[in-house]
């Protein structure tokens, strides 16, 4: 009697994943067992090198560029790498993110829609091609949706940002509503200052810097927020939809504008 067939490897797509967030999250979900799908929009070399971390793990990787500026067709990334890891997605994680610094009455309508649609529309695209394919396979499926403490709370200068993380934050409501009868789980996750290179300090020793408005005193580390998100991929979290998961070493409890722009510990003292 010969040996059964062995099951397939689950598959993950990862957007933004060439660094930052992206790539830690890759890391482990490869070290979880998962195959990894990658995609890049300007670093290209950085992409490559979170394939061969994925890669040295034993796993699969494929890599694929992705511009969210340029909807509806770079959703169709999502299918392009699960077809190269075996027609297949278990894991969606919409990770792909972009902001502004400018002051609300200097806004441009341009940049609105650009943060609008990498933020928002760019994930509710996605979130739409992967859960499809899960729907059809069967066996369910996760979709991790990160936003923000801004999905939460405010920011003076972010006004697109905050309205695309706030409308991801009840977008991932909705989908965990419509998409639980398939078996697939829809949650965020909330990072607050995290080291990477989207706030300036890729390669920082988190644990050197003092942030004396966030309550653990220091910014989180891209592996942190990775650890979060492969829990709520992984089999411990079938249970768990339509939360959103703030990582922010107690920011919130602060308020994002006080926890970066505070500069001394007399609030700890009564």
């Amino acid at each position: 009697m010969s040996a059964p067939a062995p099951a397939a490897a689950k598959v993950a797509v990862i957007t933004g994943s060439d660094s930052g967030i992206g790539r830690a999250t890759a890391v482990r979900l490869a070290e979880a067992g998962l195959d990894v799908g990658i995609t890049w929009h300007s670093d290209e070399e950085g992409a490559e090198r979170t394939a061969e971390e994925v890669r040295s793990l034993g796993r699969r990787a494929a890599v694929t560029r992705m511009d969210l500026t340029r909807l509806p067709a770079a959703a169709d990334a999502v299918d392009e790498l699960a077809d190269a890891l075996g027609d297949r997605i278990d894991v969606l994680v919409n990770n792909a993110g972009t902001g502004t610094a400018t002051p609300f009455l200097d806004l441009r309508l341009d940049d609105v829609r650009r943060v609008l649609d990498v933020d928002l529309v760019g994930p509710l695209l996605c979130g739409q091609k992967a859960a499809r394919r899960m729907i059809a396979q069967g066996g369910g499926g996760r979709i991790v949706n990160v936003t923000s403490v801004h999905e939460h709370q405010p920011r003076v200068g972010a006004g697109p940002y905050c309205a695309a993380k706030g409308g991801l934050g009840l977008l991932t409501q909705v989908m965990a509503l419509e998409l639980a009868e398939h078996g697939i789980t829809v949650n965020a996750v909330a990072p607050g200052e995290i080291a990477t290179p989207m706030t300036g300090q890729e390669d920082t020793d988190v644990h050197t810097e003092h942030r004396p408005g966030v309550p653990l005193g220091r910014p989180g580390d891209a592996r942190e927020v990775a650890a979060v998100i492969a829990f709520l991929a992984g089999p411990d979290a079938s249970y768990v939809t339509g939360a959103s998961w703030s990582v922010d070493g107690g920011m919130l409890r602060m308020g994002p504008m006080a926890g970066s722009h505070m500069t001394g510990d007399d609030w700890r003292r009564p």
